[in-house]
């Protein structure tokens, strides 16, 4: 009779998020002696690797640290003991949600989320200057975002530009106190030829021959916003247009014939 193995359950860690900017872990079911909890960046070239000290907790529970003052580069990093993966545990991000950065900068938020293979890991975003998408209401053939300035101010001759590949569409801006808004008709996005899908990102230049700054929204819970932002879409004449969201929570705005 042929005896039959259980493979070893895979560490497990719940995560708290503080306001200040700080992520909490405690992990059950590692090796007692491993003595580091290991954040890894992913994605083509990455070879970043962070270690926090694990240090007893309890009950069979170990507790690892990311301090708000320890930057990560900017990516997804999977979270691991060992070699080996971390499964999610409980989530608890509400401090998040309501965090709002020093307006000089930088900003950089710290995302705990499951990844589609069942892991956990952590979407980290690192900028120091940053324009924060608000709302977005929409007109009759456009919409208009509003935001905030972190780390740049608003100053005169301010735009925002939609960008797709060389093309570059211009549109006034408004703003004031660390705050911008502007109103981006769709009909100029659509110029033919609109042979298929054609995404606008959308950036913000907060003066006259200042720097651009990407629109992002990343200051919150949601560490991809494609599906769960999705707003109306408008239908002119030729084409659909409507504002979303890249994998990056970078604003964007979508055309289609």
């Amino acid at each position: 009779m042929t005896g039959s193995t259980t493979a070893p359950r895979a560490p497990r860690a719940d995560c708290v998020a503080d306001p200040a900017g700080g992520l909490t872990f405690h992990t059950t079911g590692h090796d007692p002696a491993a003595s580091d909890l290991v954040l890894r960046r992913t994605g083509p070239g990455a070879a970043d690797e962070v270690r926090l000290p694990l240090t007893p907790a309890g009950d069979g529970r170990s507790r690892a640290v990311l301090p708000p003052g320890l930057d990560l580069a900017e990516g997804r990093w999977d979270v691991l003991l060992g070699d080996r993966p971390v499964e999610p545990g409980v989530r608890d991000v509400r401090a998040l949600v309501d965090r709002r950065p020093e307006p000089s900068g930088p900003v950089a938020p710290r995302v705990p989320f499951p990844t589609p293979e069942g892991r956990l890991g952590v979407r980290a975003w690192l900028r120091p200057r940053h324009a924060e998408a608000g709302d977005i209401t929409f007109g009759d053939a456009g919409c208009t975002v509003t935001g905030v300035l972190y780390g740049v101010g608003f100053g005169a001759g301010a735009t925002a530009e939609a960008r797709s590949d060389d093309q570059v569409h211009e549109v006034p801006a408004e703003g004031g106190k660390g705050t911008f808004a502007f109103t981006l008709p769709y009909a100029p996005l659509a110029l033919p030829p609109l042979e298929g899908r054609r995404m606008w990102r959308l950036w913000l230049r907060p003066a006259a021959g200042a720097d651009a700054v990407r629109i992002a929204r990343v200051l919150d819970d949601v560490w991809d916003r494609r599906n769960v932002f999705v707003y109306p879409e408008h239908r002119g004449e030729g084409y659909r247009a409507a504002p979303c969201y890249t994998g990056e929570n970078e604003l964007c705005v979508r055309v289609t014939p």
